[in-house]
């Protein structure tokens, strides 16, 4: 993982930008950091600096600090440059550029023989599972000895530290069906994951995060606090895909959910809390598991709370909808300047305004659409356009008085049917929670 400090921009651009609810205790950047790869921070510094919500300077050092440990020297050099406004670079950033470039030729020199013999179609058309076997017919057809294995996962790792994504995921590939140490075959998927969420390919990533937590949840001899900080950083990788995938919502809530990943929040992780309550909110389909989210939420209230948990907690467990109105606007700006949630904030505002109208009318027979205007945050026509429009969609048995302006609720009670599935969702996950108990009970 990786730490910086950032101070907040005082710059006329920033402080337009920024609302008395995006200050720091809201903005994760620095908390998610510590449970990233150094080359996965660069996204969010960059989005930062597009936003102006730090300091530009202070983002600019934050980049040299994290570059001075890779061998992405060139971008290193255009940073400090860029910082001190000068076209001058220290010697001690020369004589790392030489050693990178000197480390890179010898490298190339080790990998070569393998890199060749993997290209050969007849090799790879011979490989077995079994890796032992594609290890000896290596060496006894070509020559191809654990030594130049070794140098094609040193390969790989120093192409990544260049950025050179697409190349290290295309080595860790290969170097995955050779490697017989675990830690090592863990730690190229890993590094695979990386390449793919950095060269935006989100599908190859989904893959990865499956084989990743089938690989730290089947781990035999691994101690239960590495499994646990191995779920925590799965959990925050993650994210980069989910929010990137068409599918990626309902993975999100999936894995967050899942009994061993939702202890690793609860323990390790309770900011992740923002990211599984605004997936559920903008998924409709997963409406089912919002009382559990909920219960989540007021248990980890004392650890970590931010709008857009609080607005869950206004609306369903205070029925403070004036709260919830206040909440609402303070989601936004929250949503608008989080870079994995940016994307996605019209499309909360919409499904919350539905929660808090689908709330109040469970309460209410008759509503006003001045008052529930205000609630919405929008003005009166609006609101009458947008309740119309649910009523069209058949969302919403109700009708509109225009003459008195009020909407006339009709019956809204859950059919039988709706009724015995959640019932038998609810008895699902009890089973699995039960099983699981017995089968852990009998292994010790």
């Amino acid at each position: 993982g990786v730490e910086f400090e950032l101070c907040k921009s005082t710059s006329s651009a920033g402080s337009r930008t920024l609302c008395p609810y995006t200050m720091s205790e809201y903005e994760l950047s620095p908390v998610l950091s510590k449970y990233l790869d150094k080359h996965l921070v660069f996204p969010l510094l960059e989005f930062l600096q597009e936003k102006g919500l730090y300091d530009e300077n202070d983002i600019l050092k934050s980049k040299l600090h994290l570059l001075k440990n890779t061998n992405m020297v060139d971008f290193a050099m255009d940073i400090h440059k860029a910082l001190h406004g000068t076209d001058d670079v220290p010697q001690s950033m020369k004589d790392h550029r030489s050693e990178v470039v000197a480390r890179l030729r010898q490298l190339q020199h080790d990998v070569d023989p393998i890199i060749k013999c993997l290209e050969n179609p007849n090799v790879v058309r011979n490989f077995r599972q079994d890796k032992a076997f594609n290890l000896q017919f290596l060496q006894d057809d070509y020559q191809i000895g654990p030594e130049h294995v070794e140098a094609l996962y040193q390969y790989a790792k120093f192409q990544f530290d260049c950025g050179n994504y697409t190349l290290a995921a295309e080595l860790l590939q290969p170097y995955r069906t050779l490697c017989t140490n675990s830690e090592r075959n863990m730690s190229a998927l890993w590094g695979k994951l990386a390449s793919d969420i950095l060269m935006q390919n989100a599908e190859a990533a989904r893959e990865d995060i499956n084989k990743l937590k089938e690989s730290i949840d089947n781990q035999p001899f691994a101690p239960p606090l590495v499994q646990l900080q191995q779920r925590t950083w799965l959990l925050h990788w993650s994210l980069y895909v989910f929010w990137n995938h068409e599918n990626g919502r309902n993975d999100l809530i999936d894995l967050f959910f899942n009994q061993q990943y939702l202890a690793a929040i609860q323990i390790n992780a309770q900011h992740l809390l923002r990211y599984v309550a605004t997936a559920v909110v903008v998924n409709k389909r997963r409406r089912a598991v919002l009382k559990d989210l909920i219960k989540i939420i007021q248990q980890e209230a004392y650890e970590y709370s931010d709008p857009i948990t609080q607005f869950l907690e206004c609306l369903f467990v205070h029925y403070d909808f004036d709260g919830a109105q206040h909440k609402l606007a303070e989601c936004e700006a929250v949503i608008e300047n989080d870079f994995f949630l940016t994307g996605c904030k019209d499309e909360f505002i919409e499904n919350a305004r539905l929660f808090i109208f689908e709330t109040y009318c469970r309460i209410h027979q008759c509503i006003d659409i001045k008052m529930l205007a205000e609630r919405l945050n929008m003005d009166q026509e609006a609101a009458e356009k947008w309740i119309a429009n649910l009523i069209l969609n058949a969302r919403l048995n109700a009708k509109i008085d225009s003459q008195s302006g009020t909407v006339v609720m009709g019956t809204q009670s859950q059919s039988v049917h709706e009724q015995i599935m959640d019932k038998a969702k609810q008895l699902s996950v009890k089973s699995f929670m039960l099983a699981n108990a017995v089968v852990g009970g009998g292994r010790t």
